[in-house]
């Protein structure tokens, strides 16, 4: 696919976050597991060993966990601009399950995209991005090496 094929847009802040302070944009963790089935070996682990530990360091989320008779066990992440996330868990160790939620928590819940460009104002400067030679005055010529006759 080519990269005019994906979709892009200018880089922002969500909400201007970290202005002021941080707020997690991490609302909802809702952790949906099988009891008995193999495939949620890795999630009932992390749930005895980590989900507590997992809900200490991230005070701002509320996780729910929820155990069903499900074949396929899901962590679904929901965000503060509405967004919602599923991730399938079937076959990971702990370990796995415990770096998916972080990268979850760390995330904004917009859609990951290509970026236009590294820099983006609302309101943008007619007279075009400063440098070092902006209000050189034309008269001095252009800047040239200096000569080995010295």
């Amino acid at each position: 696919m080519t990269s005019r094929a994906t979709q892009s847009r200018f880089l922002q802040s969500v909400l201007q976050n970290g202005v002021g302070r941080y707020v997690c944009q991490l609302k909802r963790i809702s952790i949906i597991f099988s009891k008995k089935a193999q495939s949620s070996l890795g999630i009932r682990d992390f749930i005895e060993e980590g989900v507590v530990d997992y809900a200490k360091k991230n005070p701002a989320t509320v996780v729910y966990v929820s155990p069903k008779s499900c074949r396929i066990p899901k962590i679904v992440a929901e965000y503060l601009n509405g967004n919602v996330r599923e991730e399938i868990v079937t076959s990971k160790t702990s370990q796995q399950v415990s770096e998916l939620l972080t990268k979850l928590t760390n995330q904004s819940g917009l859609d990951v995209i290509r970026i236009r460009k590294p820099f983006h104002t609302d309101s943008p400067s007619i007279q075009g991005q400063w440098h070092p030679f902006t209000n050189r005055p034309p008269s001095i010529g252009p800047i040239r090496p200096q000569s080995a006759d010295i």
